[in-house]
């Protein structure tokens, strides 16, 4: 199919495999490829409801439009858009809708976004859950960023008072959340127990929450039958786009092909003026002998100042030898079991991430997966992988969950506990050079 024809295709596909709330339609890409004004306001609109979508935020049409456009100027700053001349957009949206144009196919691109629009927003029909066993890779990449503590000035300093509410308002609302997370499986393994080998489906066995509700309520079954629809356009629109997705990438460089051609037509006006302006510059240099001397004034200057940094950096690092000297006799005096101790613990601590980094990698569940009840007499009899081999959810047994959740557990009690005496023996040095002080621990 030639290109021309393909275009319209390609576009039509994209825009209805967008989500319901974000429509675009065609005419605003044609558009915003002239950098038509009438199209920014409606570029500005979608980029905010889709990025809202993936931060999970809250938000409605009426918003402000200056709202809206700080919100997406800073949701692409936080992904990693670097393009300038977007953020110097006006705040009314009256200008830059090609500028938009390339946010979006940047988003389309490099944060598969369509993909995640559709994960995000389809209708789940089953109970689900969300599992996380990835974060040995967070800690190996934080690892090398908190060792070394930030200086703080006076100005800096936050009152201990307000950092401990904090903390207190932190494990209160953690609490709450705890609670109603433990209320709702147990809610939910009631109704898998109840319902058990009620399904017609024998890999299941039982309902769930949204087909207890339709048995409930019968007349509800329309409106999932209308979501279910409006998925399924979703995901023919969506499979056209990947068929016809070429075809908008070679029309955004004929874009790009624009953008660069009215650049270089600025350009020769500009380098023309440079090179008005050059000559009145260097033919104007009775001030050359003065601006030289200065120069060598500045150089001797610079190494007096440097022979003087010299011989404090020497003095610095003879008195600095003297107090290592000192720390380490110092050393030598205190009790040796406590420090060979505190060596076991560190070492224990390192064979164990180490025992971690050679295990045989397995594949790290992340996401979400569907809830399947299963008694001991069923999971005997059929394995709980094999059990959900056909569900479009990842499959993974809760007691292996809780098995690597409890050993991450362990290990990071066993740290807690080592910074908690580092800090105590911080305190401990502090204090003793506080004058008519008396800390007592808690």
């Amino acid at each position: 199919m030639p290109r021309g024809r393909a275009l319209p295709g390609a576009v039509g596909a994209l825009c209805r495999a967008l989500p319901p709330r974000a429509r675009l339609v065609p005419e605003a890409l044609r558009r915003a490829k002239l950098d038509r004004p009438q199209a920014t306001l409606d570029f500005w609109r979608l980029l905010y409801a889709l990025l809202k979508q993936i931060h999970g935020g809250k938000w409605t049409e009426s918003d402000a439009i200056d709202t809206q456009i700080r919100f997406v100027k800073s949701a692409l700053w936080y992904h990693g858009y670097g393009r300038p001349e977007l953020y110097r957009l006006p705040s009314d949206g009256s200008a830059g809708s090609r500028e938009l144009l390339l946010a979006f196919s940047w988003l389309l691109h490099r944060m598969s976004l369509l993909e995640q629009l559709l994960a995000r927003n389809r209708v789940r029909t089953g109970d689900e859950t969300s599992v996380c066993m990835c974060e040995d890779d967070l800690s190996q990449s934080e690892q090398g960023t908190t060792e070394i503590a930030p200086e703080y000035g006076p100005e800096d300093r936050v009152d201990v008072r307000y950092l401990q509410w904090l903390n207190g308002r932190l494990r209160f609302q953690w609490r709450s959340l705890h609670a109603q997370h433990q209320e709702q499986c147990k809610l939910l393994h009631k109704i898998h127990l109840l319902t058990s080998g009620s399904h017609v489906d024998q890999i299941l066995g039982h309902f769930s929450v949204t087909e207890m509700d339709l048995i409930r309520q019968p007349e509800s079954y329309k409106q999932l039958v209308q979501l279910l629809e409006l998925e399924t356009m979703q995901l023919e629109a969506f499979l056209e786009w990947k068929q016809l997705e070429p075809v908008y990438w070679q029309w955004m460089e004929t874009v790009l092909d624009n953008m660069a051609e009215e650049g270089n037509m600025c350009q020769p006006q500009d380098t023309h003026v440079e090179k008005c302006r050059l000559p009145k510059v260097t033919s104007c240099c009775p001030w050359a002998d003065s601006l030289t001397g200065q120069i060598s004034k500045l150089s001797r200057d610079l190494k007096a100042l440097r022979d003087q940094l010299h011989e404090l950096v020497t003095h610095r690092k003879s008195a600095w030898e003297e107090k290592m000297k000192t720390r380490a006799e110092d050393l030598q005096k205190e009790d040796l079991a406590a420090t060979v101790r505190k060596i076991q613990e560190a070492v224990e601590l390192k064979l164990l991430d180490l025992s971690n980094l050679c295990a045989p990698k397995k594949n790290k569940m992340h996401g979400l997966c569907r809830l399947v009840y299963r008694s001991k007499h069923s999971a005997s009899r059929i394995g709980f992988s094999r059990s959900v081999s056909k569900e479009p959810a990842p499959a993974v047994s809760a007691t292996e969950v809780i098995r690597e959740l409890q050993m991450r557990e362990a290990s990071l009690q066993r740290e807690l506990e080592q910074l908690r005496e580092e800090c105590r023996q911080r305190m401990d040095k502090i204090a003793e050079g506080l004058d008519g002080v008396i800390c007592i621990s808690p």
